[in-house]
């Protein structure tokens, strides 16, 4: 299959079906595939064709589900934007895309604009497209039909190594994905799809084709309040969703909630971050419907496991219940998943014996773009090497313990270290410096810093605040610091970022803050 197969399959089988809803707007399938033919005529007059990069900067919109299968009708690729990075971000991911455009909604022209300036971003006369309204021309005549092994997507992700890289996914990648997670989530035409999660981020993107592959309903939450979504649940009928666990603890917790009815809900997923046993527990009583943790990467398209529960784990009492659903879980269909040790040998199926998930599948990645090196270090021998340090029980599930690198995920959003203490090594009063993350109830961990200053140079947090925040985006800046004489350092002289996360009770070279 490739990606505008799925919307050609849901208008043939029922065009009258509701495809989306958003404020007025009210579109069939049959007229949602004409406005995206109409999109991907517009690409083609503006000399777009099969294989080039056309890169995606929008919120959650009805534009953003139209643009995702236009530039598949065209043969194109699409290449998803964060919207909360700095303009210079994006232009580098611009850069390395080789993007020939980027479709922008109204509130994100000028940062798009920006982003193309930056740094020279090489995109033939700077094309923006800014109006999604203007972006119409006579429908695309010929629909192009790429074969499973061609690219549909590039996503770019720091991953673990700060350094942003282009994780390709091909057609045959998203829509195997697409069809498991129709299967495993027991998807239909009678769900309705809220987009409340970014819909830039696979945590998301995923069900953009999957809701389509059944003929589902789009519902979009343009950006996250706790409020606003729990709104989007009740009046539009909310089925089922995917969130980041920040996003569940805000809305379990709002105060509104008892009040409004949003018994429609009757999955609610959600991954990005762990999550702790008594927040699924809140999850489950307050909104009375069924949750599945689920894991997985940028890498696969993105779901490796879901800790939905087996008929047997449906007769355990409340606690065990909730702690299985809290767990990593089980292999998403279509993965074939192992823990091994440093020897590549399985590890024991005790829950005990840790070891990396390694992967492997019709969902993953052939690799990154224009980067064979981190190819090879991570695909090895025809596996994806997670990174993911885990147990893993006899029944299959998986959970992770720790993660191979010194990434940081907060708020469902991945932080690397090295990107924030290159920052902080640019302050003038900084010495040293060591980034981590620290647990946090809300974001599941937040990114705190460890600084020591320059002899005889008094640092000024305030001003080392501001300074982080001139040159990261709002979520990669440290939600605290602390000030040291020295930065603890192992017998091979490598700072001991262990001993900042867990300081002793009483270490002498520590500050406050």
């Amino acid at each position: 299959m490739h990606v505008y197969q799925l919307l050609r399959r849901a208008a043939a089988l029922d065009p009258d079906g509701p495809a989306l809803a958003h404020g007025p707007l009210r579109l069939c399938y049959r007229e949602l595939d004409a406005r995206v033919l109409r999109r991907a005529g517009f690409l083609a007059t503006q000399g777009i064709h099969a294989g080039e990069r056309v890169a995606l900067l929008e919120d959650n919109t009805p534009a953003f589900l139209e643009w995702t299968f236009a530039v598949a009708a065209i043969g194109a690729v699409l290449v998803p934007l964060n919207t909360r990075l700095l303009a210079a971000d994006l232009g580098a991911c611009l850069r390395d895309a080789g993007a020939r455009c980027v479709v922008a909604g109204v509130r994100l022209t000028g940062l798009a604009h920006e982003a193309v300036l930056s740094g020279g971003t090489a995109i033939e006369g700077g094309a923006v497209l800014g109006d999604h309204e203007g972006l119409d021309a006579e429908p695309l005549g010929l629909v192009a039909r790429p074969s499973e092994g061609d690219l549909a997507h590039l996503y770019y992700t720091s991953g673990t190594t700060g350094t942003p890289k282009g994780v390709m996914l091909t057609h045959g990648n998203v829509t195997a994905h697409a069809l498991a997670a129709a299967l495993e989530l027991e998807l239909s035409a009678a769900d309705t799809w809220g987009h409340i999660a970014p819909m830039f981020h696979l945590a998301d993107a995923w069900a953009t084709l999957a809701i389509t592959l059944v003929g589902g309903k789009h519902l979009f939450c343009p950006r996250f309040e706790a409020g606003l979504a729990l709104d989007l649940f009740e009046h539009g009928r909310v089925s089922v969703t995917n969130l980041v666990p920040t996003m569940l603890i805000l809305m379990v917790e709002h105060p509104t909630l008892p009040a409004r009815d949003v018994r429609a809900l009757r999955l609610v997923l959600s991954g990005g971050a762990p999550i702790a046993p008594d927040v699924v527990r809140r999850v489950v009583e307050r909104f009375r419907a069924t949750y599945i943790q689920t894991y997985g990467m940028t890498e696969t398209s993105p779901y490796l496991t879901l800790s939905r529960l087996s008929r047997s784990a449906q007769q355990l009492d409340e606690n065990a219940r909730m702690a299985i659903s809290a767990r990593t879980g089980r292999p998403f269909l279509g993965v074939e998943l192992e823990v091994v040790d440093a020897a590549d040998n399985p590890v024991l199926a005790d829950d005990r014996q840790v070891g990396e998930i390694r992967v492997r599948g019709a969902t993953v990645t052939p690799g990154y773009w224009g980067r064979p090196e981190a190819t090879a270090e991570s695909i090895r021998g025809g596996w994806l090497y997670t990174g993911d340090l885990a147990t893993i029980d006899d029944t299959g599930s998986v959970n992770i313990v720790d993660r191979k690198k010194d990434m940081v995920i907060t708020g469902g959003e991945n932080v690397y270290t090295t990107e924030v203490e290159a920052v902080l090594f640019c302050h003038p009063a900084v010495l040293e410096c060591a980034v981590f993350g620290q647990p946090d109830p809300l974001w599941g961990e937040r990114v705190h810093a460890a600084v020591v200053a320059k002899p005889g140079t008094a640092l000024d947090l305030a001003a080392l605040d501001a300074h982080c925040r001139a040159h990261l985006a709002p979520y990669k800046v440290p939600r605290g610091f602390d000030v040291l004489e020295a930065l603890p350092r192992t017998g091979s002289g490598k700072i001991a970022k262990r001993l900042l996360r867990n300081p002793p009770s009483e270490d002498p070279t520590r500050g406050n803050s």
